[in-house]
């Protein structure tokens, strides 16, 4: 998106992004690896995958905007986020090639295999999505300024006002399987935490 949220961004290039799977919701992530930094900060050049097997969130919004990466290149993003959400069985990896005399690594984290991962201001910044999905009181193209059921445009987004968004009371999303650019979130709860360095491409999915 060249920007709604964060800039200006071409809505035709991120409609297939944006409406019918507003299934992009799913996002869940930990700010852990070189590619989960808040949307706010430049981004890496990677993008890390992350997989669950059902996400139950409350107060949903969805908007345009685009992450900046170092080195300058601007990378449209659909951000997701909820004002709260429990995340099950939830894996996340970030593959990193070409360390000096080790090769590629793959750095995965899981949690909430026993009880779900909580979040609170939960932001997600992606650019795909798999996904069953099922919205409660869903509004789409309502302006993101306007929006009233997830917990708002982000701190420092630049998001246009006037810009798409699609809002909902509650989703639940299962067999999720996602690429993003960056996440953040003002409390991040992960229950059973196991993070493993595993040489070789290891990913979710």
């Amino acid at each position: 998106m060249e920007s709604l949220a964060r800039g200006g961004t071409r809505w035709k290039r991120f409609a297939v992004v944006m409406v019918p799977s507003v299934a992009a919701t799913a996002a869940i992530g930990v700010a852990l690896s070189q590619g989960a930094l808040a949307a706010s900060f430049s981004v890496s050049g990677q993008k890390f995958k992350v997989a669950a097997d059902r996400l139950d969130g409350q107060g949903f919004v969805q908007y345009g905007a685009y992450d900046a990466q170092v080195g300058g290149k601007n990378v449209p993003v659909a951000v997701s986020a909820f004002k709260t959400a429990q995340i099950r069985n939830m894996c996340q990896s970030v593959v990193t090639p070409g360390i000096p005399l080790i090769g590629t690594v793959t750095l995965q984290l899981r949690a909430g295999n026993e009880e779900p991962v909580k979040a609170e201001n939960l932001y997600i910044d992606l650019d795909d999505l798999e996904a069953n999905a099922t919205f409660r009181n869903i509004n789409i193209g309502i302006a993101a300024g306007a929006s009233t059921k997830g917990p708002g445009i982000a701190k420092d987004d630049h998001a246009s006002p006037g810009g798409f968004a699609q809002e909902a009371d509650s989703a639940t999303l299962t067999d999720v399987k996602q690429t993003a650019w960056a996440t953040s979130a003002g409390t991040f709860k992960l229950s059973g935490l196991k993070m493993s360095l595993k040489p070789g491409v290891n990913e979710c999915y």
